[in-house]
């Protein structure tokens, strides 16, 4: 019997209104015949400990970040993290702007495949990437990820409120929240913030299928020839003891 072929235009990876994945049938789905993008998915989702012999990974430190990072001076129960070039391919690559946010000082830092780090088409990809993860396996999980401003908008340096509404913002960048992908009934609620001369967008969402966890928060801006989405993502046992956590770790992210 005949498979379905899986491609980025599937429903799965439709980037508005994807059908949840308990309404796609198994057959469709041949696990032979993934692509970048579904590999992509599986690591938002799982931060898989890739290595690739003979290539450079990230420059994660598996310890804790408080050994290393220096607290917050408004926070002092947090500790900053701020990207620099040696950080990540697309921050030396000048795609990126250089980004900061708080971290609690017993989150681990993930290393990341080249693969899903972009570190493989840089300085154009075509393709969302990871920069950084951070994790704490009882307060859930936080990423920095970038996507080409191509991919939203012909507009060359657009600002995020050129791209266009929160809801439309999200319905684009939405699978890249849950990691498989995103139905508008999730967004529990949207707001605009400006900082300086920057504008972000920050989501709330109750993502039940989502493969990231059952709640995720996200704030997304744009500058220069990107888009960079900070996403936290909990479930349901890490949500109940860590939001106030993850929505101080969001609020606090900034390029």
């Amino acid at each position: 019997m005949a498979t379905a072929s899986l491609t980025p235009t599937s429903p799965i990876f439709s980037t508005s209104t994807s059908p949840s994945p308990k309404s796609l049938p198994k057959s469709t789905i041949n696990p032979n015949q993934f692509t970048l993008r579904r590999q992509f998915f599986q690591g938002l989702a799982l931060s898989p400990l890739i290595f690739t012999r003979g290539t450079p990974i990230s420059l994660a430190r598996e310890v804790e970040v408080g050994s290393y990072l220096t607290p917050s001076s408004s926070n002092p129960s947090f500790v900053v993290f701020k990207a620099t070039p040696k950080d990540t391919p697309a921050l030396r690559a000048g795609n990126v702007q250089p980004y900061q946010f708080m971290l609690p000082p017993n989150w681990k830092q993930t290393r990341i495949s080249n693969i899903l780090s972009g570190n493989y088409c840089q300085p154009k990809c075509a393709e969302p990437w990871i920069e950084v993860k951070f994790e704490n396996e009882k307060q859930g999980k936080v990423q920095i990820v970038a996507s080409p401003l191509i991919r939203l908008t012909n507009k060359p340096n657009a600002s995020i409120e050129e791209i266009g509404t929160p809801e439309k913002l999200i319905a684009s960048l939405g699978p890249f929240v849950t990691g498989n992908s995103y139905d508008p009934d999730e967004l529990l609620e949207s707001s605009v913030e400006k900082l300086g001369d920057q504008t972000y967008y920050k989501y709330v969402l109750e993502t039940p299928f989502a493969l990231t966890g059952t709640h995720n928060l996200a704030k997304a801006t744009a500058k220069g020839s990107t888009v960079v989405l900070f996403v936290a993502s909990a479930n349901d046992k890490q949500w109940q003891s860590s939001q106030k956590i993850l929505k101080t770790m969001l609020d606090s992210f900034q390029l």
